[in-house]
């Protein structure tokens, strides 16, 4: 059967779906903590440690444990996935565009596409864990993917500094 063009049908299409769903072959079940990929500094503008769980056989989705010193913040950023926060530890508040909120181990952060957005450690003792998972991988795949950082701006400065990106 067809999948697009002249050949494809929309009856060849629904009669091809079968009511047996085959469980899936993707392997690992299971990545420990060790074997967390730490993403190089120099290739990320996030000032905080990032590592991926990338032996894990998503193919929509991206998992990150993220770790923010104490008194230290992130990156002000922006991207067209979804990403939420899942808090391990510690206590903090973030910026998403004109919003701030504060959070504490148990909660979660919920950052909408395309919005300014910046997590700070309000600890000057102990680092946030965040687990992060966002649909990056989604997106990548259907080719529409994007990021930018500020760097440690507010977020007037990189309103200001991507403002030609925005009329």
């Amino acid at each position: 059967m067809a999948e697009s063009g002249p050949e494809f049908s929309m009856a060849g299409f629904l009669g091809a779906i079968s009511d047996t769903v085959r469980p899936g072959t993707a392997r690992p079940i299971v990545v420990r903590a060790a074997e967390l990929e730490r993403l190089p500094a120099g290739q990320v503008h996030n000032p905080t440690t990032l590592s991926i769980a990338g032996k894990l056989p998503t193919a929509t989705f991206e998992i990150f444990r993220q770790t923010i010193p104490p008194g230290a913040t992130s990156d002000m950023q922006r991207h067209h996935h979804e990403t939420v926060h899942f808090v391990i530890s510690g206590t903090g508040h973030s910026e998403v565009e004109d919003d701030t909120g504060t959070w504490a181990a148990g909660d979660f952060v919920y950052t909408p596409p395309w919005t300014w957005h910046r997590h700070y450690n309000d600890s000057t003792e102990h680092p946030v864990e965040f687990l992060t998972i966002e649909n990056s991988r989604l997106l990548g795949l259907l080719g529409v993917g994007r990021r930018q950082s500020a760097g440690l701006a507010t977020v007037a400065e990189a309103r200001a500094r991507f403002e030609e990106e925005t009329t």
